[in-house]
């Protein structure tokens, strides 16, 4: 059988997506890019916001499409929002063979098999993932699932579920699986990173992951995403200072800075803890990068909120700022009150924020011109120029940096790969969120790794790594 893969939403659901492709794999599935040429297509869908379960219902309508124009015998919608609107969508997506919610993802491999889609296991791999991206050195690890958080807007615990960490020896054990296969950056999600092993009451916390995933791998980048600064503590803060392959990064969502929408909101958060953490993070973990979430638009948000957030957002200068507008989720606290602010004005204000913001990242990153700074190689160009990253931008989300080789160092050209650590010269801001950087030195090359399908032929363990919800 020919599996082929569409993922729409966060990181989280890329690894869930990756261990979908594994199981199928163990029962000798072969992934294809070509969704003419599968036999199942499979659609992990969001249902974060209206946007996103728009994206996700035109993408289950074209791979319906496949049925009659490619190979495609069976279309299956998973995740998230078929979790919330299962029977809506099964009514108006008769194209759809299987439906299957967050928490019945293990009736994916039985459900195939019983329409002779599949066949006998060929092995397990518990805890191995099928990587499908375009940069196989940066993957992600999710370290818990679900949330505890009754924020009024978010759908995600009617999704997801409570808060449940996973062992950390089974995340060292994923992030060790995960080196093998040519991880040089790991990027650790969750619904919230501070909360990581409060429910295991085992006195091992995020603190006490990090430290073990630097000493029982070799992983050079290890990144920090989705952490509410109430969780952030000294000792966490005191890791990240001491270990190096703990990136100086953090992604903070505060979604507001105006105490009344934060109440409204039911956010953990005031203005005032907002602003003593960010200092406090700077103050400890130097030339950190910070960056963080807003919602605009969200109910009875008045012109005097909005100003306010502009202010904080100006007083504080975070490096990066993701913004959207507010969409009601159906069951959620906040879908029960007057949806008041036009969409005309939640775009005006969106537009705003973004504008500012761009002038705030253009001025943060000036301050880094003339500094050398470590990069990671994800792109060697035909030009021979080099696609990078450096330590304040995370994958996908904060720019890149253009690097140019200079003549002398053209004999380096063989340990330019992706994945590779840089030393860089950082030249210019491009685009308000680029770097445009001149190569100093090679740091240190990874083995050089063909591009092929990973091998299953790794150790069986014995493990619940690989079952969701752990």
């Amino acid at each position: 059988m020919k599996v082929g893969l569409i993922t729409l939403g966060c990181d989280k659901n890329t690894v869930d997506s990756e261990r979908y492709l594994a199981r199928l794999a163990d029962q000798g599935a072969e992934y294809t890019e070509e969704l003419a040429d599968a036999d199942v297509i499979v659609v992990n869908t969001c249902g974060f916001i209206d946007a996103a379960k728009r994206e996700s219902i035109d993408a289950i309508v074209e791979a319906g499409r496949f049925k009659v124009e490619g190979s495609c015998r069976a279309v299956v919608a998973l995740g998230c929002m078929v979790e919330r609107h299962r029977e809506e969508l099964a009514e108006a997506l008769p194209e759809v063979d299987l439906f299957l919610g967050t928490s019945d993802i293990d009736r994916l491999v039985p459900a195939l098999e019983e329409r002779g889609l599949l066949d006998e296991p060929l092995e397990r791999h518990p805890g191995v993932r099928l990587f499908t991206g375009e940069l196989p050195h940066v993957r992600y690890l999710k370290v818990s699932e679900g949330c505890d958080h009754g924020c009024a807007f978010c759908a995600i615990p009617l999704m997801r579920g409570k808060h449940r960490s996973f062992a950390l020896d089974e995340v060292v054990q994923e992030a060790q699986l995960l080196e093998a296969q040519g991880a040089r950056e790991v990027n650790l999600v969750a619904q919230d990173l501070a909360h990581y092993g409060r429910d295991r009451r085992d006195g091992r916390g995020l603190p006490e992951l990090l430290e073990a995933l630097v000493s029982e791998t070799g992983i050079p980048w290890i990144r920090l995403l989705y952490l509410y600064s109430t969780g952030l503590t000294p000792r966490l803060l005191e890791v990240m200072a001491r270990e190096p392959r703990v990136l100086p990064y953090l992604d903070m969502p505060m979604q507001h800075a105006a105490d009344t929408v934060l109440v409204r909101m039911r956010r953990p958060e005031r203005q005032r803890v907002i602003r003593d953490r960010v200092a406090g993070i700077r103050a400890v973990v130097p030339d950190v990068a910070i960056r963080t979430t807003c919602i605009v638009g969200f109910p009875g948000e008045s012109e005097d909120e909005f100003e306010a957030l502009l202010a904080f957002l100006e007083e504080t200068q975070f490096d990066r700022v993701g913004a959207f507008a507010y969409s009601p989720q159906e069951g959620t606290r906040a879908a029960r009150m007057p949806d008041d602010v036009p969409e005309w004005l939640k775009q005006e204000r969106l537009e705003r924020l973004v504008e500012l913001q761009r002038h705030i990242t253009a001025e943060r990153y000036e301050r880094h011109i003339g500094r050398t700074a470590h990069a990671m190689i994800d792109v060697v160009e035909s030009d021979g120029t080099l696609t990078a990253r450096t330590v304040w931008q995370a994958d996908d989300v904060d720019g890149i940096t253009r690097v140019e080789v200079p003549a002398a160092l053209a004999a380096t050209r063989t340990h330019l790969l992706p994945g590779a650590l840089i030393e860089v010269r950082i030249e210019d801001v491009q685009d308000d969120y680029d770097f445009a950087a001149v190569l100093v030195r090679v740091v240190d090359a990874p083995a050089p790794r063909a591009r092929e399908r990973p091998s299953r032929a790794l150790p069986v363990v014995a493990s619940t790594i690989g079952s969701f919800g752990r």
